[in-house]
């Protein structure tokens, strides 16, 4: 998630000092994504160097409000008109984790599946028990973005049990089978140039008969 851009975002719709951006965030993301005040005045700075932002107005109490530029709107607007991006690949634990264990000898991935999908099942009922408790808590003008966050991460954890039974009929098709660690050919030492193994007798490699090494080459690291 882009915190940058969801401050700057929060910042076009007029100067704030820090404490304020974080309660803010906090007020249209439903508390979801907590965010501590160190974090937003590190993005502050960095939104200053870039030219996004400048320091505005100091209130009695010495906070330092933050206003957004003309730069700084122009990325707002882009960001709010573009699709997020998504990688490609993956770097959710879950998948790699159980693609790993699929070819790991002695690792019982059905096990591991069934302990994970407990898991899941867990914190899936407990986003449904948070959500039902705070659609009777949030003030009207916040419901529909507390909604909107509490609904995606549902759908998430769902998506996730449905992988999960997936995953489950894939194991029953395809049995784990453990590969073979491979092994890469040894790397010659540095300083030294990479030895010739198709010319191994000792003729063609005097040192070899218990001669001193050389001095190392001009232009090889020692």
């Amino acid at each position: 998630m882009s915190v940058r851009q969801s401050l700057l975002a929060i910042l076009d719709q007029g100067p704030c000092y820090g404490y304020q951006l974080r309660a803010e965030f906090d007020r249209r993301t439903g508390s979801t994504w907590p965010l501590n005040v160190g974090q937003i005045y590190n993005t502050l700075e960095r939104l200053e160097r870039d030219g996004l932002v400048a320091k505005d107005d100091v209130d009695e109490q010495g906070h330092v409000y933050y206003a957004i530029t003309d730069a700084g709107h122009a990325a707002v607007q882009e960001w709010l008109s573009s699709p997020v991006p998504r990688q490609s690949g993956t770097r959710d634990e879950l998948p790699i984790k159980l693609a790993l264990a699929a070819t790991l000898p002695g690792v019982d991935v059905e096990a591991v599946v069934q302990r994970q999908r407990t898991a899941s099942l867990a914190a899936l009922q407990e986003l449904r028990h948070v959500q039902y408790s705070g659609a009777t808590s949030v003030a009207d003008g916040e419901e529909l973005a507390w909604r909107l966050v509490a609904d995606a991460m549902i759908f998430q954890a769902e998506a996730e049990v449905r992988w999960l039974d997936h995953v489950e009929s894939r194991l029953q098709e395809h049995t784990p089978q453990a590969l073979r660690l491979e092994i890469s050919a040894e790397k010659p030492r540095r300083g030294r140039p990479p030895r010739d193994t198709a010319d191994a007798s000792p003729a063609a490699h005097p040192f070899s008969q218990g001669e001193a090494d050389p001095q190392p080459m001009q232009g090889w690291r020692s």
